[in-house]
């Protein structure tokens, strides 16, 4: 298959228009598929037939709008729901299915197959919900060679359904353009979703790309770039490692929280997550069923020098996920904005779970200062949600121990601090170990980087072991030192 590049990859100028790509698309004799497109129309598919030559390219072209069709098409749904990554994949593989046995090899020897699917819901009549869907598409980049995926999930910005239907229109079309003609780097394919589009228009908050072409493919280190990109606020990995959609983890859940660099994670994280959680489990209005504990890294933290060193992210994350925690990347450097992205999935009690030193920083003003209503406004997003802080102290050099009872923060938030304090939204960690309060992960650090002895007890079980297997944060085994 012939290779097409960009000659200039930041310069808007060289992108291909989104006529072009549908028309050199179409005037590849070997591409041949399916459009099936559920929700907004058959937006991607018109892009191809207006082009010109698309009987080259379409097979053939589908939209079961009716349920009971759909149903009888694809199957049913165990939840009963359409707009799933469930019915995606189910779209998927019907269509290549039928392709397969409807499209004889020995007829069209060169031809490489695809399907290209949606299922979405667009904003409704209220506007209340702005709309979300799955997109993805399944080809070959050989003929009979094995099938590879690209999934992704989106959420509309936009507040008219035709508006979101053309701007679903414009990201199939970059996608199937990118399958066939970027797959050997995705990174730039991530970027080239967005061609003809803007961050305002549409979010991709989940990506996965499965099969032999991506065999080397992180799908973690993807959604990084999804954050890295502006393309979404945050993402999430399960601790099987695998991306998961933020939506389905916190959906009507009570939440907890808590913020840090884990650079590596300590027994000081572990023990504030333990002991916040048991505390969280006991309040009322809150059923340990229905809690999800995040573990929250922010960009701003994984910004060592200035670039996001990726390897270094992926670390921290897989130390996280392999202690059987739920990981979230996220663009927010403040607490608030954590807060209400939260709440847009959840209107259940929260818990944030932080040390001292993050709550003298809430109480911060230089951090609110783009907000017209100042600290006050962001404490409103803040507080006055269902929210509770779960506050671990800090040792002091001289032996002795902060917490919210003595904590320091700038005199002219004194009485604010002492409003949230004595309304319940502050409460100290007791039952804390005060062995390890001396345990920082900067320390760790430096003691790996110098090839020092003990790090080892200041982390959590099998963490020491992770990371001298993979040699991470700089590790050497002494056999390389020597």
């Amino acid at each position: 298959m012939e290779e097409i590049t960009y000659e200039g990859d930041s310069n808007f100028e060289n992108i291909p228009s989104l006529q072009d790509k549908a028309l050199r698309i179409n005037l590849n004799k070997d591409i041949y598929g399916t459009f099936a497109e559920i929700g907004a129309g058959q937006e991607t598919v018109r892009q191809f037939f207006r082009a010109g030559g698309a009987s080259g390219t379409i097979a053939k072209t589908m939209s079961a709008y009716d349920k009971d069709f759909s149903d009888a098409i694809y199957g049913i749904e165990n939840d009963k729901r359409y707009v799933t990554e469930a019915r995606l994949r189910k779209m998927l593989n019907h269509e290549i299915d039928l392709m397969e046995k409807r499209i004889t090899r020995e007829k069209h020897p060169t031809k490489i197959f695809f399907t290209y699917a949606n299922t979405v819901a667009t904003i409704d009549f209220a506007k209340k919900y702005k709309g979300h869907g799955w997109v993805g598409i399944k080809f070959q980049v050989t003929p009979d060679g094995e099938y590879n995926d690209i999934v992704l999930h989106i959420r509309f910005k936009e507040n008219d359904a035709r508006l979101q239907q053309e701007t679903l229109g414009k990201l199939g079309t970059n996608l199937i353009y990118g399958a066939f003609y970027k797959y050997n780097v995705p990174k730039k394919l991530l970027r080239y979703l967005y061609d003809h589009l803007d961050k305002d228009q549409l979010e991709i908050d989940t990506i996965n790309f499965i099969g032999p072409v991506f065999k080397d493919v992180d799908n973690r280190l993807m959604s990084l770039q999804l954050v890295k990109n502006g393309m979404t606020d945050a993402v999430m990995f399960a601790p099987d490692g695998n991306n998961v959609l933020p939506a389905r983890v916190l959906y009507k859940k009570n939440i907890l929280a808590l913020r840090g660099s884990f650079r590596p994670v300590t027994k000081v994280n572990m023990d504030m997550f333990e002991k916040s959680y048991e505390m969280f489990i006991k309040e009322n209005k809150v059923s340990k069923e229905n809690t999800q504990v995040i573990f929250e890294i922010t960009l701003s933290n994984l910004r060592a020098e200035g670039e996001i060193d990726e390897q270094d992210f992926m670390d921290r994350a897989r130390l996280l996920c392999s202690l059987g925690q739920t990981v979230m990347i996220s663009n927010f450097q403040e607490y608030y904005k954590l807060v209400e992205y939260f709440s847009q999935y959840t209107k259940n009690r929260m818990g944030l779970s932080m040390g001292v030193n993050n709550l003298v920083d809430i109480f911060d003003e230089k951090y609110y200062r783009h907000l017209s209503g100042g600290i006050l406004e962001a404490f409103g997003k803040l507080f006055y949600k269902d929210l509770r802080v779960y506050l671990y102290p800090m040792e002091n050099e001289d032996g002795s121990v902060t917490n919210s009872e003595n904590l320091k923060v700038h005199p002219r938030m004194k009485e604010l601090y002492k409003f949230f304090k004595y309304n319940g939204k502050v409460v100290d960690i007791t039952d804390y170990d005060p062995s390890i309060l001396s345990v920082f992960s900067r320390t760790v650090l430096k003691m790996i980087a110098k090839g020092e002895e003990g790090w080892e007890a200041m982390l959590p079980e099998g963490v020491a072991k992770l990371i001298k297997e993979k040699s991470l944060f700089g590790y050497e085994a002494e056999e390389v030192m020597h």
